[in-house]
């Protein structure tokens, strides 16, 4: 079964930092673009930032810009979300994905989603 798990959620701060985690398994990894979205309570799902794995390129939405750092390791079939600088508005669940590669069309679509996982930022 194609699963993503995520992890890395919690509590912190205004300006401290948290570092997510997505470990994929049954499909290979730097086929798909994998991707982070996440969601408020009463908001829009939101995507947030995704890399292609074959080439490393990545994609982010204005509102993390300069603050959220996302990477991966193919070997490893695993992507973090590194974010840093975080805002009580960066509350939310987050979710990992993954989609057929295609620019950054990965921040506004998924096919596969994994679990969220919960931070909470407080002011």
């Amino acid at each position: 079964e194609v699963q993503l798990q995520a992890s890395g959620g919690g509590l912190v701060q205004a300006g401290g930092s948290l570092r997510l985690s997505c470990v994929a398994s049954e499909f290979t990894f730097d086929d798909y673009a994998i991707g982070w979205f996440r969601q408020a309570p009463g908001k829009e799902r939101e995507g947030v930032a995704c890399i292609t794995s074959s080439d490393g390129i990545t994609y982010y939405a204005d509102s993390v810009k300069g603050r959220f750092t996302i990477s991966s390791d193919n070997a490893k079939n695993t992507a973090w979300l590194q974010m840093n600088s975080l805002r009580p508005e960066d509350t939310a669940v987050y979710y990992c994905t993954a989609d057929v590669p295609y620019g950054s069309a990965c921040l506004t679509k998924a096919w596969i989603w994994g679990q969220g996982t919960q931070v909470t930022v407080s002011s």
